[in-house]
């Protein structure tokens, strides 16, 4: 009988030596706050000291008056490029993740293919886009996701099969002292001890997604209803409506920054009661 492995019985004392009074959560959220206001009234004096017209740099303040006048505009191709993003980012988990598996169960099966997937990660997305677009001719949509999955897919195949590969050799041989199958090792402890590495790719990767979505849609041009968050940019560029752009550019920012935010709730979330990465700190 294979006594299973939960990092929750493994760690947990060593959530006891740090004192949740140590923890400051708005501290987090200050610092970057500040500097941030900072830089806003920065950007903006300097606009006005110098008198630079709109065309050239627009303030921070008519970037923000643009954007709420033109939201019924900006938004939707904001969720346009967000479900290409979603798509693109699901297909990268679960494809990288089969992947990563197959990596490590077998050293043979990784020295074969890992190269072609750095290759895919360091083949510049801007090249191979127009050939993906014409192959998925009569989908556009399609072709948006497959850019934007080959983006975001190497960092989830590189951390996971790092976890996956870095399982303590001690809790190996316990496991196979007891017999245990390839399948049972895997579930209950190569897993849950990749979870961190998993995790940390995710979040990565979200971001990725999400500029492989806006590369292609550059890339593709698309216009009408369906056009996503870069044609808008492109075209506020063609017409020099510099302040529409730059509150296209902020929506966009804003999106991966929350994208970002989210997956690191959720790994904080699932790693919360065992892993050193998600406990209390002193600061």
């Amino acid at each position: 009988m294979i006594r299973l492995f939960t990092p929750s019985s493994e760690l947990v004392p060593a959530k006891s030596s740090l004192p949740s009074s140590y923890r400051i959560p708005w501290a987090d959220w200050l610092a970057p706050t500040m500097v941030g206001l900072v830089v806003l009234a920065l950007w903006e004096l300097s606009v006005r000291w110098t008198n630079t017209p709109p065309y050239l740099l627009p303030g921070p303040i008519l970037v923000v008056k643009t954007l709420i006048q033109d939201w019924n505009r900006l938004f939707p191709s904001l969720m346009v490029t967000l479900k290409i993003t979603i798509a693109a980012f699901g297909l990268a988990v679960v494809s990288g993740l089969f992947i990563s598996i197959l990596f490590a169960q077998n050293r043979w099966v990784e020295r074969s293919f890992f190269p072609y997937a750095v290759m895919l990660q360091t083949t510049p997305i801007v090249a191979i886009a127009p050939l993906i677009i014409i192959w998925c001719k009569n989908s556009t949509f399609l072709a948006l996701i497959i850019c934007a999955w080959i983006v975001a897919l190497f960092p989830i195949i590189a951390n996971t099969t790092l976890g996956l590969k870095s399982t303590d050799p001690n809790l190996v041989n316990l496991f196979k002292l007891y017999h245990a199958t390839r399948w049972q090792t895997l579930l209950y402890l190569r897993l849950p001890s990749a979870m961190p590495y998993f995790l940390g790719g995710l979040r990565i990767s979200g971001g990725l997604a999400l500029i492989g979505a806006v590369v292609a849609e550059f890339v593709a041009g698309t216009g009408g209803q369906r056009s996503g968050i870069a044609y808008q940019i492109l075209m506020s560029s063609y017409n020099l409506q510099i302040p529409r752009m730059f509150a296209a550019l902020l929506m966009t920012a804003g999106l991966g920054v929350l994208i970002f935010v989210l997956l690191t709730l959720c790994s904080e979330f699932l790693l919360r009661h065992w892993h050193e990465s998600a406990l209390p700190g002193d600061m």
